[in-house]
């Protein structure tokens, strides 16, 4: 079994029952939703007890319980640049600005990375006249690179 079968279990299983991913968020626990979500999809592990009540909510067997507590192979992305217009945007974004967030990042705090792993990120909703906004908002912990 791999897991994108089980993530493909999980999108059947949220599509049958008409949940969206707050409630799903609220039966797994644990988790903000934007980890829940990357869990279910593969890109996150789930602990013991998250994996349990996903198997239960998904009617997931033994061994797809099992995968959603293992380490994933992370990028799922079926090719790059993404085709998928709503995703592009983001690969939009790293394109036009990404040069402009490292001299911005590293004047501010050196030679180093912004960490994906030590990450928090929030996303809103925002009213507007001319159309609802969306907000996210990011915030990873820098990694300054040793000197030797």
């Amino acid at each position: 079994m791999k897991r994108a079968e089980v993530t493909e279990k999980i999108l059947s299983a949220k599509r049958m029952k008409e949940l969206t991913w707050d409630e799903i968020t609220k039966k797994i626990g644990g988790a903000s939703k934007i980890v829940v979500t990357a869990a279910c999809l593969g890109q996150m592990k789930m602990t013991k007890e998250q994996a349990a009540k996903a198997g239960k909510l998904f009617g997931l067997g033994k061994e797809e319980v099992l995968l959603l507590q293992e380490v994933p192979y992370r990028g799922s992305l079926p090719q790059v640049p993404p085709n998928d217009p709503l995703i592009y945007r983001f690969y939009e974004l790293v394109q036009v600005y990404g040069t402009t967030w490292k001299e911005l990042i590293q004047e501010e705090f050196g030679d180093g990375i912004m960490s994906a792993i030590d990450f928090d990120m929030t996303l809103e909703r925002q009213p507007d006249q001319k159309g609802d906004r969306v907000k996210i908002g990011m915030s990873g912990k820098f990694l300054g690179y040793k000197s030797y």
